[in-house]
């Protein structure tokens, strides 16, 4: 008897025979076959570092976030230890006194983001300290590189950012993130720490980020609003898909270990064709606009937080993010370890 005049033989299953509503009745089901999982390990907490002490300033545009003093780090770093959260990312908010055209402070090996590093690292050893490059919290102009008139200069910015991503790294970082999309800037950063003698310690590389309208309130955080133009020379146009795929190439070849999306939840598709295409660890930065969004609904009343937390996360690593940059991390984290 051949398989075809078996009465055992596969047909094409369709209702009523298939349901799948079986595996959604309760929550134990609904766990057990699920695709998708967030978990604390997969979350990276950005950190606004100032000058001054004693300061645990409220950010006003993204509640319950705050700008920290270096010498009120330990306390934040308790919590992060206490919640598992695995890394850091830090953000320089320097004295504006110290601001001029080149952004001096930022390679200086007593700025802001440098003893903030050793202080976590004096105090929680085991977390992960990734430090954010890019000139345009340091320059008086606001923007990512130097100027000439008003136009970003690409490639005698490298230099400078090559010497802060080595000066960080000499104060204990484990890790940069360049995030001021020159082109080139990996490869030079690569080169300045191999030189250095830091060969070991990775890159993770902002590869496409975009000249998002979603990160305004990061901007009142950082203190980093242009004082002339836009970053749209630089940062990537919304509309383009294709071009990211070329960015993020560069960037591996240039030597980047982690890449990453930015904004996450408008370029999701990005974040998915990134995934299909590279192998590398894939980032996506669930950043400050989005989170300002949520935090203003909930406020509101028109949603409920942790449950739209939670749907927004696993989105990202659905899309095929292995990390996860958020400021939400801290309450995902208390929420997790309530469930």
């Amino acid at each position: 008897m051949s398989l075809t005049d078996s009465p055992f033989r596969l047909m094409p299953a369709s209702f009523p025979t298939v349901r799948l509503r079986r595996l959604r009745q309760n929550a134990a089901l609904r766990s057990l076959v699920r695709e998708t999982e967030v978990a604390v390990q997969d979350l990276i907490y950005p950190v606004f570092v100032t000058d001054g002490q004693q300061i645990k300033q409220d950010i006003t545009a993204m509640p319950n976030q705050y700008r920290w003093s270096v010498d009120r780090l330990p306390e934040l770093m308790a919590d992060i230890t206490h919640l598992g959260i695995p890394a850091v990312l830090l953000f320089g908010v320097p004295d504006p006194s110290l601001k001029n055209e080149t952004g001096s402070a930022a390679w200086d090996d007593h700025g802001v983001v440098q003893e903030a590093v050793r202080a976590i690292k004096r105090v929680a050893p085991g977390v992960i300290v990734i430090t954010d490059v890019c000139l345009c919290e340091y320059t008086s102009h606001g923007h990512c590189g130097l100027v000439e008139g008003e136009r970003v200069l690409n490639d005698p910015t490298l230099e400078l950012l090559a010497r802060q991503a080595v000066s960080h790294v000499r104060a204990g970082a484990d890790m940069v993130a360049p995030s001021d999309m020159m082109d080139g800037r990996v490869a030079a950063i690569r080169r300045a720490l191999d030189q250095a003698g830091f060969a070991d310690t990775p890159i993770l590389a902002y590869s496409a980020k975009y000249a998002s309208s979603f990160y305004g309130p990061f901007r009142e955080a950082a203190g980093s609003v242009p004082k002339f133009g836009d970053r749209r020379s630089h940062q990537m146009d919304p509309a383009n898909a294709r071009e990211a795929l070329r960015e993020i190439e560069l960037d591996v070849l240039e030597g980047a270990d982690v890449i990453m999306v930015k904004p996450a939840l408008p370029y999701l598709d990005i974040v998915a064709k990134a995934r299909s295409r590279f192998d590398l660890p894939l980032g996506a930065y669930n950043v400050s606009g989005e989170y300002s969004m949520v935090k203003a609904a909930a406020a509101n009343g028109w949603i409920d937080e942790r449950r739209v937390v939670f749907e927004v996360l696993t989105a990202i690593k659905r899309a095929g993010a292995d990390l996860i940059i958020t400021y939400h991390a801290m309450d995902f984290a208390r929420w997790l370890a309530q469930t």
